[in-house]
């Protein structure tokens, strides 16, 4: 199938999820590429309902479909409330996509999340670890909802020859990320608990762990380029993974952080909390062989965020 036919100029598209840190990048890039975003808030439009999703995708008919929508959090969230983090998928993807079929879309990108890969996968991971291993336990629940969803767009793609496909994003952050410190992710919490910690004249900062686990970070926007090349250049059975193809140590980011936003102090490690996988670094050798590379370094893409959200 020709790039054009994947996904013709001008075409119109549902972003579901629009106001998260994925969504909104993802509507930024594709109405600047010239497509028209369709969009719809959680309160107009609950994507956990059926039939109401069924209904919404049948009377609007989108030409394409990018299910960013998603129940997130970091390791407090997923550990607290695994209930909610398995079930709200769920609903949300089986509502999604099942509509997208009914409503005769042609095109959808489901987009997961590295945690899919089992705890202790080869590293860099590729997409062919998946289902090899037992997964990490503090988001096993978000996983497993993830994973679901990509066997409902591989068995849409085998059943009914649906041009559907899934990319698995690495660790992601930029303008737009939830900064609360109960439920957001470890970068926007280390750039809140920094700053935070520089305003009240505190000398130290104490973070989870040990500090030595490794991870990649990829900014929003970077991903975003990434979806859109996707949709117009990719067409197989297999998810991509969508990453850097570099990482860091938990240490390493945080001095990167607390030195952006000017703290001063000492940084220290309650190894009493959980550290979680002990690296998650992805093989990005399927994307990349589709011309596609990151154009946003780490440190500069972190002080672009704290800028965007000391701003907000």
């Amino acid at each position: 199938m020709t790039e054009s036919l994947l996904l013709p100029e001008g075409a119109r598209i549902f972003v579901a999820g629009h106001r998260g840190l994925v969504g909104s990048a993802v509507a930024r890039r594709l109405t600047a590429d010239g497509h028209e975003v369709l969009t719809r808030t959680r309160t107009e439009l609950d994507l956990r309902d059926a039939a109401r999703t069924a209904d919404y995708l049948r009377n609007t008919r989108p030409d394409a479909v990018v299910l960013a929508a998603a129940k997130v959090g970091g390791i407090m969230a997923n550990s607290t409330s695994p209930v909610q983090f398995i079930e709200e998928n769920l609903q949300i993807q089986l509502s999604v996509i099942a509509g997208a079929h009914q409503a005769g879309t042609g095109r959808l990108l489901f987009l997961g999340s590295s945690c899919i890969y089992p705890k202790l996968a080869p590293q860099p991971i590729s997409e062919d670890a998946l289902l090899t291993g037992p997964l990490e336990p503090t988001n096993q629940a978000y996983a497993l909802a993830k994973i679901a969803g990509i066997v409902q767009i591989q068995s849409y793609r085998q059943q009914y020859g649906a041009s559907y496909i899934s990319a698995m994003p690495t660790n992601l952050y930029g303008p737009g990320d939830n900064f609360d410190l109960e439920t957001s992710h470890v970068l926007p919490a280390l750039i809140r608990r920094f700053h935070e910690a520089r305003e009240e004249g505190r000398d130290e900062v104490t973070l989870w762990g040990s500090g030595s686990p490794r991870r990649e970070f990829l900014h929003v926007d970077d991903l975003a380029a990434a979806c859109a090349l996707l949709l117009r250049s990719y067409d197989g059975d297999e998810p991509v993974n969508v990453g850097c193809g570099t990482d860091l140590t938990i240490r390493e980011l945080a001095e990167t952080v607390a030195e952006v936003t000017g703290f001063a102090g000492r940084i220290g490690w309650d190894t009493s909390k959980p550290d979680g996988t002990p690296r998650k670094l992805l093989d990005v050798t399927r994307l990349s062989s589709l011309g596609w590379k990151p154009g946003i370094p780490l440190r500069e893409g972190i002080a672009a965020t704290y800028e965007a959200w000391r701003r907000a």
